[in-house]
């Protein structure tokens, strides 16, 4: 009996490996910083990323695992707009997956859409029926804003700010800062802002062990060393 837990024990962490699950306790395991980057980067995001994972790996792990379904649906329409598949990531940090999260100003479903924003973007929002709720349509909802973002900023994490803060905050960092690079000028964003596209990276390197190469813009490069 006294050998039986050791080797119980044994048996999970290696079928956990096997099966590509992060353990509870190496949350950070897969996380891969390569190379070298500028240290502003560094200061910023690398820190955030491997305190965010071991904060918050219990509920990451929930929601992975029952991911499965949102991101087929996710991935298949952010294809069909020609968008990184790596956006459904967005989706995590801003509901959990979850249909049915409302946020405390009004924001409702897998991709918190406000109310003016989803009627702009074509989405049935009355006492009877809140298409925000509804994955395929307030998925491709989602997708012309993000698209329309990038179209104005051309660089994603300047996307990720101006979707969690708006456009007019975003526009109102680039003129003080005097610069389109998001390195730059996140100082002149609220604290929400700068950690939610924080956020967003930490959520990437979780569930893909790195930040994608199609996330990556002229102002901004992703590569680290191993921690």
């Amino acid at each position: 009996m006294l050998n039986s837990v050791p080797l119980k024990f044994t048996f999970i962490v290696c079928s956990l490996l096997l099966l590509g699950i992060p353990a509870v306790d190496a949350g950070t395991a897969r996380i891969d910083f390569r190379e070298r980057d500028k240290a502003i980067l560094n200061r910023h995001v690398k820190k955030f990323v491997k305190n965010y994972i071991q904060e918050n790996r219990i509920s990451l792990h929930k929601i992975e695992q029952r991911s499965s379904s949102p991101f087929v649906i996710i991935d298949s329409i952010l294809l069909g707009y020609n968008l990184p598949v790596q956006l459904k990531y967005l989706a995590v940090v801003e509901s959990e997956l979850k249909t049915r999260a409302v946020s405390r100003v009004g924001a409702v479903g897998p991709w918190q859409l406000m109310p003016v924003t989803g009627r702009i973007l074509g989405l049935k929002i009355n006492s009877r029926v809140d298409e925000r709720k509804n994955y395929y349509k307030s998925t491709r909802a989602a997708a012309r804003y993000l698209k329309d973002l990038h179209d104005v900023y051309g660089d994603w994490l300047l996307v990720f700010a101006a979707y969690n803060g708006g456009e007019g905050t975003v526009n109102a960092a680039i003129k003080k800062s005097g610069s389109r690079n998001f390195w730059k000028l996140r100082q002149y964003l609220p604290q929400e802002t700068r950690e939610y596209v924080n956020k967003f990276i930490a959520t990437c390197f979780y569930f893909e062990g790195g930040y994608s190469s199609e996330l990556l813009t002229k102002t901004t490069r992703f590569s680290y060393r191993n921690i």
